[in-house]
């Protein structure tokens, strides 16, 4: 979108508003923070995440994902946004995100309706929400009132971001220093329940893993179908179903597939090995039993405490007028 999209003196009286208002910010995150400076803020991002979920279903795991990334790295603070040839959207662990147009759609819209008030990061933590409802999933309210940050680098990934072939003791670790438990992590790798990996990120496992040849951990009668899709030394970037058969609908078929051996990523089917781990998962798929969980329900919980990871509030931080904003460091 492009042009003016506000006169002189509805730009006064907002500016008059996000100004008193900075002055009784607090110091973290409240559900409705935005009720008297942008009351429309969410419903704002919640229509854009949907116009462009009806052209592309595809950007609803990558905000989802994108979200995840920003928090790992820095903390909550729209850092995975920024431009730059080092910033933090070029190092290898994110460069399959995708949806950073939304965001900037979203952000426009909002700088004409409430000028300098809702951050980029406030507006990466709703439109994840909003794309896991688009998805079927179930909403849960969104604490607001982080800042943005202004640095961003691909290095801080390191270390940091969860990886693909990762034990489950180190993503137990990585989670942990997050302030995030076993329960949180088993939760938020559900959300692999909706979108898609490349071959090149898991086909390893489906070729001289072993002398003997696949990963043993993939079922067996998985291991064709998986190689019919990646077949060996062939296009490396074909995209391919996290959750076989449900990739564009949040559930617990992700799970499902965790103890039938199907998981697709090694780190994720590691996750059935762990007994901690596998009784989360087995709750998970027993929701009607005296022990079960529901997955949505906590996958909620979850992702309010991973929103909530070092972010800047109060007078920390900035708040970006493009949320694309070329790198400062």
């Amino acid at each position: 979108m492009e042009g003016n999209c506000f006169n002189q003196t509805v730009f006064l009286f907002t500016l008059v508003l996000a100004i008193a208002a900075s002055s009784v910010r607090g110091h973290s995150t409240r559900v409705g923070f935005y009720s008297s400076t942008c009351p429309r803020a969410e419903s704002i991002v919640k229509s854009t995440v949907k116009s462009h979920f009806k052209l592309d279903p595809t950007i609803a795991p990558g905000l989802l994902r994108m979200h995840f990334h920003d928090c790992f790295v820095r903390g909550c603070d729209a850092s995975i946004l920024i431009d730059g040839p080092n910033a933090e959207k070029t190092a290898p662990a994110s460069q399959f995100l995708k949806g950073y147009k939304v965001i900037d759609d979203a952000k426009f819209q909002l700088e004409c309706e409430c000028p300098g008030v809702v951050s980029c990061a406030d507006i990466l933590a709703l439109a994840a929400r909003d794309s896991v409802v688009l998805t079927k999933g179930t909403s849960w309210a969104v604490p607001t009132g982080r800042r943005d940050g202004t640095v961003s680098k691909a290095s801080d990934t390191d270390g940091n971001m969860p990886g693909f072939q990762d034990t489950v003791d180190v993503l137990k670790q990585k989670f942990a220093a997050k302030g995030l438990n076993t329960r949180d992590l088993v939760t938020l790798v559900g959300a692999h329940t909706i979108g898609t990996t490349a071959c090149e990120v898991f086909s390893y496992r489906l070729y001289n893993f072993t002398s003997t040849g696949a990963d043993p951990s993939i079922n067996p009668a998985f291991v064709s179908h998986l190689q019919a899709l990646c077949p060996q030394n062939r296009d490396g970037s074909r995209q391919i179903a996290l959750d076989t058969g449900s990739a564009d609908r949040f559930d617990t078929s992700f799970f499902a597939k965790l103890r039938e051996g199907k998981g697709i990523l090694e780190s994720d089917q590691r996750l059935w090995t762990d007994v901690l781990i596998k009784t989360f998962v087995q709750r998970f798929l027993e929701v009607r039993g005296s022990l079960g969980l529901s997955f949505n329900v906590e996958f909620g919980k979850s992702m309010v405490k991973m929103s909530n990871i070092e972010v800047k509030t109060g007078t920390m931080g900035e708040i970006r007028k493009v949320c694309s904003k070329v790198n400062e460091y």
